[in-house]
């Protein structure tokens, strides 16, 4: 597997194709196409491509931009074929986006992620340790995709400090290993909403959102894709319940510090902090 800078209208065609294949567009507008590929390498971005032998199996691409008048990058894309998921593939990807980020000087990468999403969610608090101030509704608008059609494209904004403490704790050593139940996550924080079973499907019951714990925590469905496909009532009502949660929290000065998930569980547990984080 070898990872490299892209530069050629023959390498974006083949990251356009792996766009397609990962996401399933119907719409050429959600895409990103060569004339923007081709602008923002040249200016600051980045477009990392994964290869085995000579196929393409992942790609991450990233813009140059500001926040508060500091240079950053905002990672608007990762995408790896499926069979190449298991293998890191995706977390080698950002490891080098952050590689090459620091060496310019850039501390701070952004990113968009849904907060409904299990496996991305754990991906991004525990394998690469981000945090999150900020909730985006609907940011997207409605998608041709079939992994988010049919709910509000709201979503987290992930801050990756990649030269922090936190950060590179996350990064250095194995994998964590699974959290023994889910259930039992974050024993002695109070839970800010209640989870519904009605046999194979999760519901969101009960929830507080004037809570003033110094943490908290928050359930969410391990599903939730599958849910938006064949349960669309449900999925819509646990984007409805979990907009209001993290709008009310993140309002007050919480941030998304960590989310723990046991393979096979149901469901999965985020941590909210009072206060900063970042360090």
């Amino acid at each position: 597997m070898t990872i490299r800078p892209l530069h050629t209208i023959t390498e974006f065609r083949e990251v356009m194709a792996l766009e397609q294949e990962v996401w399933g567009y119907s719409d050429p507008e959600d895409a990103v196409g060569i004339p923007m590929f081709v602008v923002t390498v040249k200016r600051g971005g980045m477009l990392l491509g994964a290869y085995d032998g000579g196929r393409l199996v992942g790609f991450v691409y990233s813009i140059a931009g500001l926040k508060n008048g500091r240079p950053m990058h905002w990672s608007h894309m990762l995408g790896v074929r499926p069979e190449y998921r298991a293998a890191g593939v995706g977390r080698e990807l950002k490891l080098e986006q952050r590689r090459l980020s620091l060496a310019m000087g850039i501390e701070l990468m952004e990113w968009t992620f849904d907060p409904l999403v299990a496996i991305n969610a754990h991906f991004n608090l525990r394998r690469l340790g981000i945090v999150v101030e900020e909730y985006l509704q609907d940011v997207y608008g409605a998608s041709s995709s079939p992994l988010h059609k049919g709910a509000p494209t709201d979503r987290f904004v992930a801050q990756w400090w990649m030269h922090s403490a936190r950060v590179e704790t996350a990064l250095v050593g194995p994998p964590p290993p699974p959290d023994a139940s889910a259930a039992e996550a974050y024993p002695g924080v109070e839970r800010v909403n209640v989870v519904e079973r009605r046999g194979s499907l999760v519901e969101c019951g009960g929830y507080d959102v004037d809570r003033a714990d110094p943490r908290l925590a928050v359930t969410i469905p391990a599903a939730f894709t599958g849910m938006l496909e064949r349960q669309p009532a449900a999925a819509h009502a646990w984007r409805m319940a979990s907009r209001e949660i993290f709008t009310a929290y993140l309002s007050r000065g919480y941030q998304v510090i960590d989310f723990s998930f046991s393979p096979g569980a149901d469901h999965g547990t985020y941590l909210l902090q009072a206060g900063s984080a970042q360090a």
